[in-house]
């Protein structure tokens, strides 16, 4: 064999290996939203002057950080098969426990525990009754919805409460290293979630589970055990979150988290996760977070009415999981 024809084997190696690795890469979840966030990142970039700067960026990131620590929880629970619709009013409640003890005296380090404990508790209940009672997930936490939602208003009296302790606000709107506090939180979350989704055989069960409950079962994974760890896993990331937002706020609104759920979804399906459960991943869920705060501050900056700005998501959500289920049909 001469050296050319070596040569032109070395070469076709070569190009066989790039395109092996092309269509491995492709078939990954996050692929097409991570190429859809370029593009979204370009046009915006190329459409307005203000939008690739180190500030606005850094703003984009603070803004997504309470929708993508949300959406790390509804991970786990679409992953599973399920959903969780209470995250937004359990997200209200624990911000609104947290500032009632601060204001009460308690050290921080306790009150944000408490808040922790009270989103955790939820995430049990929910899973109680969905692992143990056989209850539908839609249904189960649409109501715990509504209890969270309730509380946080009986909590209050239906007012926000103010006056909290002026090194509280470290969380919301601290900065350390040069990085903003509420995003460092963000990442040490999503750090800690890909741990456990792809390196503990938790993560294998809770893809096992919702690829095929009773083939799951069959095989030796305690169902509902995993059920239960998935709820407090959500409740407790709401609760962090709407610590997080409270923090930001310098105030507990009873009302906050409105909606919250649903963008939560849209990260988790913009990501790439199929909406039946069993497929996704949570570098695919930071991916959409961000694309969705990238759609909303660059229509924020092209002055777009916020009603158009409602229409134009709810398209893209719609196509999203119209692929998806396309995909796993």
């Amino acid at each position: 064999m001469n050296t050319s024809t070596q040569s032109l084997e070395s070469v076709n190696q070569i190009e066989n290996g790039i395109k092996s690795r092309f269509i491995k890469y492709t078939k990954q979840p996050a692929f097409y939203p991570f190429v859809g966030l370029l593009i979204l990142f370009i046009f915006m970039s190329l459409f307005n002057d203000s939008f690739f700067t180190k500030n606005n960026i850094t703003n984009i990131l603070r803004q997504v950080s309470i929708n993508a620590i949300i959406a790390v929880g509804m991970t786990f629970a679409i992953l599973k098969g399920g959903i969780d619709l209470s995250v937004g009013a359990v997200m209200a409640l624990a911000g609104t426990v947290t500032a009632t003890l601060l204001v009460a005296g308690i050290p921080i380090p306790l009150a944000i525990i408490a808040g922790i404990i009270v989103g955790a508790l939820f995430g049990f209940a929910n899973g109680f009754c969905i692992a143990i009672g056989k209850m539908p997930p839609i249904i189960v936490t649409f109501a715990t919805m509504g209890i969270a939602r309730g509380f946080a208003l009986l909590y209050t009296g239906g007012y926000p409460i103010s006056g909290l302790p002026s090194a509280f606000d470290f969380l919301g709107k601290g900065v350390l290293f040069g990085i903003q506090v509420p995003i460092i939180i963000m990442a040490i979350v999503f750090i800690i979630a890909y741990m456990i989704l792809v390196h503990l055989p938790f993560g294998r069960h809770v893809y096992a589970i919702g690829g095929n409950e009773e083939s799951a079962r069959l095989s030796g994974i305690k169902v509902v055990n995993v059920k239960l760890w998935v709820y407090i896993i959500s409740g407790t990331c709401a609760a962090i979150a709407g610590i997080v937002l409270t923090s930001r706020l310098m105030s507990a609104q009873p009302n906050s988290g409105l909606g919250f759920e649903l963008d939560a979804i849209a990260a988790v399906v913009l990501g790439g996760a199929a909406i039946s459960g069993g497929k996704g991943t949570i570098i695919g869920t930071l991916v959409g977070a961000i694309l969705l705060g990238v759609l909303s501050n660059g229509l924020n900056l092209m002055d777009v009415s916020s009603y158009l700005q409602n229409v134009i998501k709810g398209c893209i959500i719609l196509c999203a999981i119209y692929l998806s289920s396309n995909k796993n049909a």
